[in-house]
């Protein structure tokens, strides 16, 4: 979302004492706070549910105030800084019950929260700010401008009762994994609304039959990156200096004169995967796109050297263990480079703007025709790159399946042959997105 967010004035005052919200989150950056849900008329009169930035420990907070009066301040223990998966948070409060802590209930893919750092709650029947015939919130604080940073789903607010998360969410029978119900049981009250995100050109129409619809402010982009299916990001968690991420960490910056090392989330040690980063600005000197063993991840070294990673170089060498030799094209500032991983058969396939290069076939099997490498077996993956300032900050676009370059989708939106991904030229037969329906179906089937 980043400065991207949703508002709407309720008409009229709903139930003010029992409320949930829920939405499924996947943050983006661990630096900076991260407002959810907020309404208040300003600093001192207001309720809010954020996460707090890494310096004050990336925990979920409640903050409620009223004529200056801390009415409500619960924070969580637990940290959370997870950046490659969604976080299911229910935050239930009924200011009616007799037992305080009853009061404000947080929830985190289904589990209640019960150990906090901070933990005041409200007196019995306390009128909370929520609900009140004023603006409400989602993705950014209620006064001022910090805003939430990384993708929604299943977002629902419920005026007049107080719902579990078991509401909203239910555990996998084959997997185990927590997961939305996409049509709960609940009773939406007057003011309370039901956001989908499934239409493009309205993201803030209101499913509930409510018709609380609400106003998009900024540009918003869809994802197909969901609760369900969860597509892999760079990895914003590794400790990199002079690196900045954007649109949902698909996008880097380098601004070092080093080299600087960025991989991707979801480390695979078999099966076929497909990703296309674009170079937005090709920068440095010899970048470098490939795979990277996760053992060996150096965030400040090149791809190619040692045995880190295998790399296909903007002057046309392929690198490895420091080995540099004639391979394809060059590519600059424009070009798409398609990346082909086949872990069964242990080859790596390069493409540049469609072509695969070296006259490679990535779906020949062992017979490797054009690969760029036979690679080390019994290792887990990543896709990746490295770059250097050279006094122009690269920067790069990645597309692991979101059907993104950047804000600009792909034009010509072709599908790996499961159907799942959206990429800008054809994917070899047998290939797939990296995402967690893909891993499971190649990992584990």
């Amino acid at each position: 979302m980043a400065s991207t967010y949703l508002s709407r004035t309720f008409g009229s005052a709903g139930n003010q004492q029992i409320f949930t919200f829920s939405a499924w989150v996947k943050f983006s950056d661990d630096d900076n706070l991260n407002y959810i849900f907020s309404t208040g008329a300003d600093s001192e009169n207001r309720l809010v549910l954020l996460r707090h930035n890494s310096a004050t420990g990336s925990t979920l907070k409640v903050d409620g105030k009223t004529a200056t009066t801390q009415t409500i301040e619960v924070r969580t223990n637990r940290a959370f800084r997870d950046l490659s998966a969604f976080y299911h948070i229910v935050l239930s409060v009924d200011t009616t019950q007799a037992t305080s802590s009853d009061r404000v209930k947080i929830y985190v893919n289904g589990e209640q929260e019960t150990s906090f750092a901070q933990s005041t709650y409200p007196s019995q029947n306390y009128n909370t700010e929520v609900n009140k015939a004023s603006a409400h919130y989602i993705g950014k604080v209620n006064i001022g401008t910090t805003y939430y940073n990384g993708s929604m789903a299943h977002v629902h607010f419920i005026d007049g009762t107080a719902y579990d998360a078991d509401t909203f969410g239910e555990t996998d029978a084959t997997t185990g994994i927590w997961k939305p119900k996409t049509a709960p049981s609940v009773t939406y009250g007057t003011n309370g609304f039901f956001l989908k995100f499934e239409n493009s050109g309205a993201f803030g129409t209101d499913s509930s039959g409510n018709a609380n619809n609400f106003t998009v402010n900024g540009t918003m982009t869809q994802t197909i990156d969901t609760p369900s299916n969860v597509f892999a990001t760079l990895n914003a968690l590794q400790p990199i200096s002079s690196i900045s991420y954007s649109n949902g960490n698909l996008t880097f910056t380098n601004s070092a004169t080093a080299h600087r090392m960025v991989n991707s989330t979801l480390a695979v040690s078999s099966g076929k995967y497909y990703a296309e980063v674009k170079v937005s600005t090709l920068g440095g000197n010899y970048p470098q796109i490939g795979i990277i063993d996760t053992d060996k991840f150096d965030n400040d070294d090149y791809l190619g050297s040692a045995d880190a990673g295998y790399a296909y170089v903007s002057n046309g060498n392929k690198q490895y263990n420091n080995s540099a030799t004639s391979f394809g094209d060059t590519y600059t500032t424009g070009d798409i480079i398609g990346i082909a991983m086949d872990l069964d058969n242990h080859k790596l396939y390069f493409a540049k703007n469609g072509t695969w290069q070296n006259s490679g076939d990535p779906t020949s099997g062992a017979t490797g025709t054009g690969s760029a490498y036979d690679l080390v077996t019994n290792v887990s993956y990543t896709f990746g790159q490295s770059s250097n300032d050279g006094g122009t900050d690269p920067v790069y676009n990645w597309n692991f399946g979101n059907g993104y370059f950047g804000t600009t989708a792909v034009s010509s939106a072709q599908n790996p042959d499961d159907g799942i991904g959206i990429f800008e030229y054809s994917v070899p037969t047998g290939y797939k997105a990296l995402c967690t329906k893909s891993i499971n179906a190649q990992e584990y089937d």
